[in-house]
This record gives C-alpha cells, structure tokens and sequence, in this order.
C-alpha cells in the first residue's frame, strides 16, 4: 500500500508518516519498481500501535522504546503518565477558576483585569501584609469575586489577615453565606472553625439561617460559634446550646453575655431562669457547672431569676450558696 493510500486509511498524513520514518518508528517494508514507499499489514499495524500510544501522551521516543524494547515495562511510565496528567490538569483547574473570577468582576478594560488579576495574586502571597492589604483593599475600586475571599479566609492562618478577610466578607455582598456554609462540612476542624467564625460576622438573614443550621453540626466547636453569634443577635434557638456551653465551661463567660442579650425581653427572661435552674437540679450537673450556672443566673432579670437565687443561696453546696448570696446582695443594691 503506497503512501498515498495509507494517509488516508491511517488518518495519518504523509508529512507524519515521512516523520516517523526519518526517527526510525515505522520503516515501509518495501518499494515499488518506481521507487515509491510501499507499506506491508504489519506496518500499518505499527501504525496504529504508534497512534494509540501518543493518545496515551507518550513521546515519540518513548513509543520507540515501548515497541522495540522487549524488556520495556509500561508500569513505571504510566504511572509516571498519570501525574503529569493530575498535574495538568490541577493547573488547567486553577487557570479556569482564575478566569472566572476575573469574570465575574466584569471588566470593563484590561486595566481592569490586570488589577484583578494582582489583588488575587496578592491573596495567595506568602506575605501576611500583602494577604491583608489584598483583603482590605478588595472593598475599594477593584471588586474580588467572593469565592476568592471565602477561599482565602477558609485558608489563612495568621488572625490579623483572618480578621481583614473575614471583615471583606462582610461587605461582599451575596454569595458568602451559602460559601463559607460549605466550609463547615469540612474533614479539617480548622477550615470549619474558620467557615464559622467569618459566618458570625457577616450580616443578614442568610448568614443567620446558616447559623441557625450550624447549631446542628456535629463540631462543638461550630456550634459554640454559631450559638454565641446567634445569641447576640437576639435568636431564641442559641439558648440550648449557650447552657450546655456553661455547663461544659466551654466560653462559659461568652455564652453567659450572650444569654444576658437574649433576656432583655422579659417573657424570655423568665425562661431562661427556668432552663438554667432546671440544668442547676439535674442529678449529672457537678459542682463547677452548678457554680457556673448559678453565675449565669445573675445577668438574667426578672423575679424568677430571682427566687431561684434566693433558693440556691441555701443550697448543699457552699460555693453555690455564697455565689448566690453575693449575687443577691449585687440585685439589691441595684
């Protein structure tokens, strides 16, 4: 079969077929009484061989080793393949995402982008103070696409750039809540201590339905977060979580303030006193919690609170009872 004719069967063109001929690859087996290239079955089997391996992304000094080596082995090379494609492809990744949040900005030049394009670099900086200037920066003329911030403050450990990201977010607009919400699903307790934390400072109600679900999520850490920023916000739903968090001595003194937000109503007042003075009677509330509980009492107004503190300060356990003396002794003087 002449050249020609091998072209177009192969869907290799003659160039190429003159290529691997000139690096030894596939040699046409004969030559007609004209002089022509002549190709027998096995070399356009060859052929193909040839093609199928470059789909693989082999060179074309690595096809020649591959077909001519009998003691060539294909393991280490595709293994090798196979990282060099991950990383490609990691690349072409981040390329695509770059792109669409140079997008999302809607440039109107390319001065635009060029800004862009360096306030994101700079958001990904090895510097602390490029990171943060980045971030304070972001709220001015040059908008960043609030993926880019989410993914910065999800990542960033030093708390001054932490605290200009999360401050970013704040003013970002729409989109930052449901973000950072995904955050909180992460394998990493640090990334969901940092979804959380930029949560409680953005504003809105759709940051606080996030809050709201994260009272749920199996982190107590996230729940603690969440419950703190809810309670501070005057949300109901933080009180069972405020409680345990006394009860655990987990933020204890943050959670009490946040308690004290919510019984400014005094209807909510005299449920709160109750919910504390029932943990104050559970058979497996110890004494630190107890004691805690009964300090907890103190920012709660209302005659329920304090009844129960009159009650508590004859209470079995001395530290309680004087807490609850000195407490009263504080209201009366009030």
């Amino acid at each position: 079969m002449l050249i020609g004719e091998v072209a177009r069967r192969s869907g290799v063109s003659a160039r190429m077929l003159r290529h691997y001929e000139s690096l030894g690859l596939v040699r046409p087996s004969g030559r007609t009484g004209s002089g022509y290239r002549e190709y027998s079955g096995e070399d356009i089997r060859r052929i193909f061989h040839i093609e199928s391996l470059r789909s693989l992304g082999l060179s074309l000094r690595e096809i020649g080793r591959a077909l001519d080596d009998p003691g060539f082995t294909p393991s280490a090379l595709v293994g090798d393949l196979i990282r060099q494609t991950r990383e490609r492809i990691a690349a072409e990744t981040e390329l695509l995402t770059r792109l669409r949040r140079i997008d999302a900005t809607e440039p109107a030049g390319w001065e635009d982008v060029l800004q862009v394009v360096a306030l994101l670099q700079a958001l990904g900086s090895k510097s602390a103070d490029a990171r943060q200037r980045a971030a304070l920066s972001s709220v001015g003329e040059v908008p960043v696409p609030v993926e880019a911030l989410v993914e910065a403050a999800l990542s960033e450990t030093e708390p001054n750039v932490a605290g200009a990201l999360r401050w970013a977010l704040s003013r970002s607009g729409d989109g930052g809540p449901a973000l950072l919400a995904e955050g909180l699903g992460s394998p990493v307790a640090a990334v969901r201590k940092r979804a959380v934390q930029s949560l409680a400072e953005m504003p809105g109600g759709e940051a606080a339905a996030q809050l709201r679900d994260a009272l749920a999520n199996p982190d107590v850490v996230v729940r603690g977060y969440a419950a703190l920023a809810l309670g501070t916000r005057g949300v109901a739903e933080a009180v069972p979580t405020l409680i345990d968090m006394i009860v655990e001595g987990r933020n204890d003194t943050d959670a009490a303030d946040a308690l004290s937000v919510l019984a400014s109503d005094t209807a909510t007042a005299d449920q709160l006193a109750t919910r504390l003075v029932d943990r104050l009677a559970h058979n497996a509330t110890k004494a630190p919690a107890r004691g805690r509980l009964t300090q907890a009492l103190a920012a709660v107004p209302g005659t329920t609170a304090s009844r129960a503190l009159v009650e508590l300060s004859h209470d079995e356990d001395r530290a309680v009872a004087l807490t609850a003396t000195y407490l009263l002794q504080l209201r009366d003087a009030r």
